[in-house]
C-alpha cells in the first residue's frame, strides 16, 4: 500500500477513498498471461497498485510491477481504465476504496521472476482460456475485457 494511502487512512480509517492505480499485465510469448497469489484475500490478479503524489503513472505501473515480480517492464501499450461500482473494493481489513485503475499491458520485459512475499505468494502464467476461479473482485472486469480482446 502507498504511502500516501497509508497517510491518509490515518486520518479516516476505512471510510471509502478515491484510489488512483496502475497495473500491468504481462503476456509473455505463449500468450499467457502473469498473475499473482495475494496474501491478503488470497485471490489471484496482475501487478498494480496506488499511485503516489506526482508520481508519473507509467511509473507507478512500473514500480509495482518490479515490487511485486521482480521483472522490469521495457514497453508499456495502454489497454484501458477500470472505475466505477463493479470495482468498489472492501479489503479484508475493513479498508473500503472506490478504484479508478489505469491499465497497461506488457510483453517486453526482462528480470527474474520473483514474488514480493508481503503481498504475493505466488506467481504464475496462465493460458487466457484457462483462467483461475479466485481472482481477485476488482480485477474481474479487467481480465474479461482482456479475454475478449485477444480472443477475437
Amino acid at each position: 500500500m502507498s504511502n500516501y494511502i497509508m497517510d491518509l487512512r490515518k486520518i479516516v480509517g476505512h471510510l471509502t477513498l478515491i484510489q488512483v492505480a496502475a497495473s500491468v499485465i504481462i503476456e509473455n510469448d505463449k500468450g499467457q498471461i502473469l498473475l499473482g497469489k495475494r496474501t491478503d484475500n488470497h485471490k489471484w490478479g496482475y501487478a498494480g497498485g496506488s499511485i503516489e503524489i506526482d508520481e508519473k503513472v507509467e511509473d507507478c505501473a512500473l514500480r509495482e510491477l518490479y515490487e511485486e515480480t521482480g521483472l522490469v517492464g521495457e514497453e508499456l501499450e495502454f489497454f484501458m481504465i477500470s472505475s466505477g461500482k463493479e470495482v468498489h473494493y472492501i479489503y479484508p481489513n475493513g479498508d473500503e476504496v472506490s478504484n479508478v485503475e489505469i491499465i497497461y499491458t506488457c510483453n517486453k520485459y526482462h528480470g527474474e521472476l520473483k514474488p514480493q512475499l508481503e503481498e504475493i505468494s505466488e506467481l504464475r502464467f496462465f493460458d487466457i482460456d484457462k483462467l483461475p476461479k479466485d481472482i481477485s473482485n476488482p480485477l474481474v472486469p479487467v481480465l474479461d475485457e482482456y479475454v475478449k480482446r485477444r480472443s477475437k
